[in-house]
């Protein structure tokens, strides 16, 4: 639960506020801020069918250590980007790390399946469901608190407030990884039937 809550804070934080932080933080138009928010909601939706698929070859573990650890690197990068110039890494970035975040909520159903037998997955999948909704109101509340605070309270700019904020979600893709490090399939049950059943 705690890995799909801080994939979808990471990630739905961003997309709310994509368009001022484009704006503030590498001064595009709005009209220009609007089609980068477009290509973020692009890049989510490829995500899952792409890094999902590729989850089948790697293993969901590897692909989840994946999706927190080089998504965590990309949004440490983006304030450099940024303050650079260089619109097209910037951009670059920003599509990874939303397109980790669509791989992240495709991925979690095979991910529960692996581990508990796919009769158990609707159930557990329906209780899991619940970090997405914690999610929604943590994910914003990082970024719009935190970039108020930061500007009112500590007198940052807007970009640079901005550029704390996406450090502190690459911290959240950090404990990801870490809680992702300590995830194991249950220990096989001594009773045959069991076992049957979590192996179909």
């Amino acid at each position: 639960m705690g890995i799909l809550l801080l994939n979808v804070s990471a990630g739905i934080g961003i997309l709310g506020q994509a368009s001022l932080m484009a704006q503030k933080m590498v001064g595009i138009s709005a009209a220009a801020a609007a089609g980068f928010v477009g290509l973020l909601s692009l890049c989510n939706m490829a995500g899952r069918f792409i890094w999902s698929s590729f989850s089948d070859k790697i293993g969901r573990k590897w692909a989840y250590a994946m999706y927190s650890g080089v998504g965590a690197l990309a949004y440490w990068a983006i304030p450099g980007a940024a303050a650079s110039g260089n619109m097209l890494l910037f951009v670059a970035l920003f599509a990874l790390v939303m397109s980790f975040y669509g791989a992240g909520f495709a991925t979690i159903p095979a991910y529960l399946a692996d581990m508990f037998g796919k009769k158990e997955v609707g159930a557990i999948h329906g209780r899991l469901l619940t970090a997405w909704s914690m999610a929604g109101v943590i994910g914003p509340l990082v970024v719009n608190a935190g970039r108020d605070y930061l500007v009112k309270n500590q007198g940052l700019a807007d970009a640079a407030a901005y550029s704390t904020v996406v450090y502190v979600l690459g911290g959240l893709l950090v404990a990801e990884f870490a809680l992702n490090l300590f995830v194991k399939a249950p220990e096989s049950d001594t009773n045959p039937a069991v076992n049957a059943q979590l192996a179909t």
